[in-house]
């Protein structure tokens, strides 16, 4: 996740004004981008999921936006939009993992929205050591304790069943139709936020290509590598159709290529290579997670990257992009 250099004008140079367009960076932020407009087209694609979606994630990126300044966290770190997008997550998750409809939920999404600014600032000084981003480490910290914790709180949990399974092989059929390739692609995209429609994914596409056509494109080449990956190696048609064995493949793309390391032939081919790695460690994770009730989120993403980050140095071939 980058810092922004666009400049504000017109009315957005008042304080109301500059609030909006940093909750609407921190929208786009999930995505590396710096870009209101991008922020805007999200917030378009999670309404078009359903409304109480839209509404979670924009009042949990305006919650951790807020707690940021509240703070006194640096200030080009909330001008970018940096401390807004796990706070986007956690409020999302737990619309979708808990259900939107509940006051239960609804107070979750807030604290933990507000809570994750703290995890966000104590990941970021431990991995600034070995000068690595903490990703979404925050958001799926913060998220992977409510959703475990959850079934233990009967006013929290509105479940018939608990969550928890134990891990079984993979069945159904492997062979992936055409109609299933196109939901793919597009799922892929959505399922960062945890949207499985096909709709829902072209429109945060849609997003990216409006901020960075490089970053729309290394999208489309992780959501294809994910998908590849994932036929390869004989996964469910439906996991692969509705997006969950490759969205994190997308964001490790867009990681590995320009987003942390300068974009060329070689960092291209290392994103793949990472986008393969985090299709096939998915479901590692999620028999790893199952037993508690867990959920992947954007792990496989954030162990991945900060590997491939970690090695990085150790290779000539590969450039950091400046901070």
């Amino acid at each position: 996740m980058h810092e922004s250099g666009t400049a504000l004008g017109g009315p957005f140079r008042a304080p109301y004004g500059r609030f909006v367009v940093e909750v609407l960076r921190g929208q786009a932020q999930v995505d590396f981008l710096p870009n209101a407009l991008t922020g805007v087209v999200f917030t378009v694609a999670l309404f078009a999921a359903g409304w109480e979606y839209g509404l979670y994630g924009l009042i949990g990126t305006a919650i951790g936006t807020a707690t940021a300044r509240a703070l006194g966290v640096d200030r080009s770190r909330i001008t970018a939009g940096l401390e807004g997008f796990n706070a986007c997550l956690v409020a999302v998750a737990c619309a979708v993992f808990l259900g939107p409809g509940h006051l239960s939920t609804a107070l979750l999404a807030l604290a933990g929205s507000a809570l994750v600014t703290v995890l966000t600032s104590a990941a970021g000084r431990i991995l600034a050591v070995w000068e690595l981003p903490a990703f979404t480490l925050p958001f799926c910290l913060t998220a992977s304790a409510l959703t475990l914790a959850a079934p233990g709180f009967r006013r929290v949990w509105h479940q018939d069943a608990g969550p928890a399974a134990l891990p079984r092989p993979a069945a159904g059929p492997v062979s992936l139709t055409a109609g299933d390739l196109w939901h793919a692609f597009f799922a892929n995209v959505g399922q960062i936020f945890f949207m499985p429609q096909w709709y829902v994914g072209l429109i945060f596409l849609a997003g990216i290509f409006a901020a960075s056509r490089r970053a729309g494109a290394l999208a489309c080449v992780g959501s294809v590598v994910g998908t590849g990956t994932a036929w390869a190696l004989g996964a469910p048609a439906d996991q692969v159709a509705e997006g969950t064995m490759g969205y994190n493949a997308v964001l490790v793309a867009m990681a590995l290529c320009g987003g942390f390391l300068a974009p060329d032939g070689w960092s291209l081919a290392y994103a793949v290579a990472g986008a393969a790695t985090a299709t096939a460690v998915t479901p590692a994770l999620a028999a790893l997670l199952a037993p508690s009730g867990g959920h992947t989120f954007t792990w496989p993403f954030v162990l991945v990257s900060l590997v491939f980050l970690a090695a990085a140095p150790a290779f000539s071939r590969l450039r950091r992009v400046p901070a």
